[in-house]
């Protein structure tokens, strides 16, 4: 407490460590804005334009090396188009120079630390036992470092672990799906929901998906949705509260009614 006002926190992070925290915070009234992590889905209806899907997903995975909370993880990708996208994506993706950032010609650089590669190696390991098929990457490089190339699978069982937590690396893993209520329903079969993408021309399907997708933010036929203008955050176990634009403001405020008798 300061002066007898509640604390106002903003937290970005995990949410087994906020979970870790809460018993202390509990002590005293505080007021949280929070921004807990994400398990975003990756929709590719059969309309979109191939070209920016691919386009988008490179932004949305592998903005710093798909170490970010608003990383696509989940890619559906409608079968009539998903062997294709995944050819591209692959393409795209295997061009990327994997090394030290102040070396000539790099493109994406190390994970954090052995720990978290070690998290994304043993995701990637498990998806390929039930039955993922490497369309490339996939196999850690020697020589010292935190590396791990970019990685596309095709053929991801559901039950795969890299379907429910935040793979935090740069692997798009690709599942397929048939209709519009089946995919909605795929997507929102997480804890999280902080962020979806959608690619598709038509835009009532846009506006009519992106209703019912369970998140804070939705990015359409754009692998980007960050902007200091717009609010940011997520429901469910993403967090609580929105930062950015006057929305953000807002959460630091406190709001006082006055009563005023007239006459």
């Amino acid at each position: 407490m300061a002066g007898g006002r509640p604390v106002r926190r903003r937290g970005h992070g995990p949410l087994d460590v906020f979970l870790e925290q809460q018993p202390s915070s509990a002590r005293s009234i505080w007021v949280a804005q929070l921004e807990l992590g994400g398990n975003a889905p990756f929709i590719v209806f059969e309309d979109a334009d191939l070209d920016k899907a691919v386009d988008g997903a490179m932004v949305a995975k592998m903005r710093n090396m798909g170490e970010a909370c608003t990383a696509a993880n989940r890619f559906f990708v409608h079968r009539s188009v998903a062997e294709e996208f995944g050819r591209r994506l692959a393409e795209r993706m295997g061009a990327l120079v994997v090394g030290p950032g102040t070396r000539e010609g790099v493109d994406v650089g190390p994970l954090i630390d052995r720990t978290g590669r070690g998290k994304v190696e043993e995701l990637v390991a498990d998806a390929v036992e039930r039955g993922a098929r490497v369309l490339v990457g996939g196999r850690t490089p020697e020589g010292p470092g935190c590396f791990y190339p970019p990685t596309v699978l095709a053929g991801v069982d559901p039950a795969s672990r890299l379907m429910g937590t935040e793979i935090f690396g740069p692997v798009a893993a690709i599942l397929t799906f048939d209709d519009e209520d089946e995919v909605v329903s795929r997507a929102n079969d997480t804890p999280w929901g902080l962020v979806g993408y959608v690619f598709t021309e038509g835009l009532d399907r846009a506006l009519r998906v992106s209703e019912r997708l369970e998140v804070g933010m939705v990015g359409l036929n754009t692998g980007l949705v960050s902007n200091p203008a717009a609010p940011f955050g997520g429901i469910k176990q993403s967090g609580l509260g929105r930062e950015g634009g006057r929305v953000g403001l807002d959460e630091f405020l406190e709001y006082q009614y006055l009563a005023v008798p007239v006459g």
